[in-house]
C-alpha cells in the first residue's frame, strides 16, 4: 500500500479550523499536595477534513487533552472551540458537543452491553433522537463502513472476535455521524492483521467522508502511514507540531524524548551511519525504496 501522509496539506489551507485549542490547562488536585497539570497552556488548531496524529510518552497529557475535545473534562483555564464557539459557552448543551465530536476510548469493546450488535450500534443515534428508517440507515451504514456484515447485526457482540468487537464499538460512534472522530489507541491489543484491517476501515472512512480524524497512538509506524500532521506531546506541552516529514526529520529529538520512530526511519538512520547517502528522515518504505533505487541508478554504492 502506498501511503501519502500530508496529502491534504494544500486542501487544508485557508480553511476555518473545526477545532481550536487555546491556552488549555488542566490541573488535577488543585490546592492539594498532589496538584499537577496534565495539560499546560496548550494551543493548536485542527482543520476540517484533517487526519491529525497525537503521540507522546505515557504521562505526556494525551488522554487528558482528548477528553477536553468533546467536553468530558472541563478546562482549568483556556478554551476548546468547535466551529469557532466555546464548547462550554452553554454547559447545558455539552451533550450536543459529544454527539458532534465522537470519542472512541482505548479498548472500547469493554463498553459493549446490548444483547445484539444492532442494538449496540443504535444506542448513540437513538439518544440523538433518530428513529425508524433514519435510525436503521444510520446503523447499517455505520456497520458497513467498518466491515460488519448484515448477518452479524443480530448476533450478540460477545460472540465476536476482539477485532470485530472493536469495529462494533467504532460503528456505534460513526452512527452518530460526528463532525470529528477522536480515536484513542484504536488498535491496542489487536494482532497485526487485526490492526491493519481496522486501520484500513478508518482510512476508508476518512477518505470517503472527509470527516476530521484525530488518532492517538503509541505506534510510530501507524502514525507515519496514516496522518497528515503530528502533534508530539511531552510533559504536558507540545514539543513538535508538523507534517510527518518535519517531525521525523527530528528523529534524534524524538528518541531523546523517550519516543520511538518508525522502523523504516531507524533503517535509514543506520544506513546513513554506514555511509549510504539517504535521507534519515524517511518514514515510509516506499520513500526509502525510491531513494535506494535512485542511488543505484546513479551508480552509488548501497
Amino acid at each position: 500500500m502506498e501511503n501519502q501522509p500530508g496529502r491534504n496539506e494544500e486542501n487544508l489551507k485557508n480553511l476555518e479550523p473545526i477545532l481550536q485549542v487555546k491556552n488549555l490547562t488542566h490541573t488535577y488536585g488543585v490546592g492539594t499536595p498532589f496538584q499537577r497539570s496534565a495539560v499546560e497552556d496548550m494551543s493548536f488548531d485542527v482543520q476540517p477534513g484533517e487526519f491529525l496524529g497525537i503521540i507522546g510518552h505515557t504521562g505526556s497529557g494525551k488522554s487528558t487533552l482528548i477528553q477536553h475535545l468533546n467536553g468530558l473534562l472541563r478546562p482549568t483555564s483556556g478554551q476548546v472551540l468547535l466551529n469557532g464557539r466555546d464548547i462550554w459557552a452553554e454547559p447545558r448543551k455539552i451533550r450536543d458537543v459529544r454527539f458532534r465530536v465522537g470519542l472512541v476510548f482505548q479498548y472500547p469493546e469493554y463498553q459493549l452491553f446490548e444483547e445484539t450488535v444492532y442494538k449496540d450500534i443504535s444506542f448513540g443515534p437513538m439518544n440523538q433522537g433518530k428513529t425508524g428508517a433514519e435510525l436503521d440507515h444510520a446503523v447499517r451504514e455505520a456497520a458497513r463502513l467498518v466491515g460488519i456484515r448484515d448477518d452479524q447485526l443480530a448476533k450478540s457482540p460477545f460472540e465476536l472476535s476482539g477485532g470485530q468487537k472493536r469495529r462494533v464499538a467504532l460503528a456505534g460512534v460513526l452512527a452518530m455521524e460526528p463532525e470529528v472522530l477522536v480515536l484513542d489507541e484504536p488498535t491496542a491489543g489487536l494482532d497485526p492483521a487485526g490492526r491493519e484491517n481496522l486501520m484500513a476501515n478508518i482510512r476508508d472512512f476518512h477518505r470517503n467522508r472527509r470527516t476530521t480524524v484525530i488518532l492517538v497512538s503509541h505506534s510510530m509506524d501507524e502514525i507515519a502511514q496514516n496522518v497528515d500532521r503530528i502533534l508530539v506531546l511531552k510533559s504536558a506541552h507540545i514539543l513538535m507540531d508538523g507534517t510527518p516529514a518535519e517531525v521525523f526529520a527530528r528523529a534524534d529529538a524524538l528518541l531523546e524524548a523517550g519516543l520511538d520512530v518508525p522502523q523504516v526511519t531507524r533503517v535509514a538512520m543506520a544506513l546513513r551511519e554506514r555511509g549510504v547517502d539517504v535521507d534519515p528522515a524517511v518514514y515510509t518504505v516506499e520513500d526509502l525504496e525510491r531513494q535506494l533505487l535512485a542511488l543505484r541508478k546513479g551508480g552509488a554504492s548501497c
